[in-house]
């Protein structure tokens, strides 16, 4: 069972390298993904013979790479696919070549399937789903819960994509610069949406999933090697930044859930809070601020206070107003109402909760443990116990369930209401 933990682990890092390396052979996504689980397959068949590489990164890289060209070698055929293979196998690294196994002498192709996974040709929500799906590593489920959709409609929105890709022959490439623009939305949507699965993931023991955020992050970076005077790309490295910057803090030593309000502000990674101010003011005025940019802003709110009673709570209302203007969302009304409430006291907070379109949050515990909170700070128990409940159905996070449970049977008990 340790060596299949231990894949598992390798599976989901390296994942969206190997299928991305692939596909620059395979050109099929379906074909990738298949040699991709071959080799995954192959390393539990092997490793527990010969010993875990050192580099399994690395091993699965050359021996995803070799299927692969052994698999065309097969079945070439004298079309315009030949001269790419050709390509392919001179880039490829024969067998006894010295950096056969050296992943840095083999490119990182993950940009040029984020750009095809988000060619326009796709529908927006399958262009996001499926790059999660290759890049990001994220299951199914995953993807379901971030988009808070079932898991069926996901599956769908997948097999489409593909198979458009497939049959309209859309290019494996990054866009030339002037077809960028069209394309950027949704690849910052998609970046995004996998550093907060890391951030705060929807199911599993763990609050924080540090390796998906920090590969996240690397990928905003990568976007800003790209786009350098896109000030929206740099505007979400600036947010994701800043918000990783409190991931310790997020924890106890127990592992269970610290609210910012609570937060030892010590622990925050002020490196991380330095480099996101900076990439903010890289991103240049607010005037014309994008989503991204706004975000960041009231992210920057956060990292400047010198404690939870010296947040200018105002200052995040009337960015959220921004946003909501810019980009509307029930998530963004949802946030902009705790703003209010926190800026305005309780009352103020759940007018600004029932103002909120609710059916469209149907499956979000965030909105039941907002109306829980102002509830019990008003000290109003028994209604603040029946959204809790509420809050609790609707997460599979060990960690949220902990810290709900708590809270629960606080107001169950008829503690004292905290202000």
């Amino acid at each position: 069972m340790e060596l299949v933990d231990h894949v598992a682990a390798v599976f989901r890092r390296e994942y969206a390298r190997l299928v991305s390396s692939v596909m620059r052979i395979a050109r099929d996504v379906d074909a990738a993904e298949e040699i991709v689980q071959d080799v995954f397959a192959q390393a539990l068949e092997h490793w527990p013979v010969t010993g875990t590489p050192d580099r399994p990164g690395a091993w699965l890289l050359t021996a995803a790479r070799r299927r692969a060209l052994d698999r065309f070698r097969r079945a070439r055929r004298a079309d315009a696919h030949t001269a790419a293979l050709v390509y392919e196998t001179t880039l490829g690294a024969p067998d006894d070549a010295p950096d056969a196994t050296d992943p840095v002498s083999i490119p990182d192709d993950r940009l040029r399937l984020i750009f095809t996974c988000c060619h326009p040709a796709l529908p927006p929500e399958s262009r996001v789903a499926l790059t999660l799906k290759l890049v990001g590593g994220l299951s199914t489920v995953e993807i379901a819960r971030a988009f808070l959709v079932p898991e069926p409609t996901i599956a769908q929105r997948i097999v489409r994509a593909k198979r458009t890709i497939r049959d309209r022959g859309l290019p494996y490439e990054v866009p030339d610069s002037h077809e960028l623009a069209e394309r950027v939305p949704a690849v910052l949507a998609v970046v995004y949406l996998i550093f907060n699965e890391g951030y705060a993931p929807h199911s599993g023991d763990a609050l924080v999933r540090h390796d998906v955020c920090d590969e996240a992050i690397r990928l905003g970076r990568m976007l800003v090697d790209l786009m350098p005077d896109e000030p929206e790309v740099s505007g979400l490295v600036a947010l994701m930044e800043l918000q990783a910057s409190r991931a310790a803090a997020r924890t106890d030593a127990d592992g269970n859930l610290v609210l910012l309000a609570d937060q030892d502000r010590a622990r925050w990674d002020r490196a991380r809070i330095t480099r996101g101010l900076a990439w903010l003011n890289r991103a240049g005025p607010m005037e014309h601020a994008g989503p991204y940019q706004l975000q960041a802003a009231i992210a920057a709110c956060h990292a400047r206070a010198v404690s939870w009673e010296a947040t200018d709570w105002r200052a995040i209302v009337a960015l959220y107003d921004a946003l909501a203007t810019l980009t509307p969302s029930a998530v963004i009304d949802l946030n902009r109402a705790v703003a209010i409430g926190l800026a305005d006291g309780p009352v103020a907070g759940l007018a600004a909760l029932d103002a909120i379109d609710a059916a469209a949050l149907r499956g979000y515990h965030l909105l039941p443990a907002a109306r829980a909170d102002f509830l019990r700070r008003l000290g109003r128990l028994g209604e603040a116990a029946g959204e809790y409940r509420r809050a609790l159905a609707l997460t599979d996070n060990a960690r949220e369930q902990t810290f709900l449970a708590a809270r629960l049977a606080a107001c169950e008990a008829g503690g004292a209401a905290e202000v």
